[in-house]
């Protein structure tokens, strides 16, 4: 843990800050599968809609 006190004896805490790298761009097969589970995502929304309106 890293701490510091200042003449007055009050502690001061930091954070470690976490190592910092780029994302990298998500690979063809990947993005596939991203849009499907946008699109099933999707048509479970419009399908919980649908029994909502048409129960009401």
């Amino acid at each position: 843990m890293l701490y510091t006190t200042d003449d007055r004896g009050i502690l001061n805490n930091y954070a470690v800050e976490p190592t910092i790298y780029l994302a990298e761009y998500p690979t063809p097969e990947q993005q596939k599968r991203y849009a499907f589970g946008g699109a099933l995502g999707a048509l479970l929304v419009f399908a919980i809609l649908f029994i909502t309106f048409s129960v009401s």
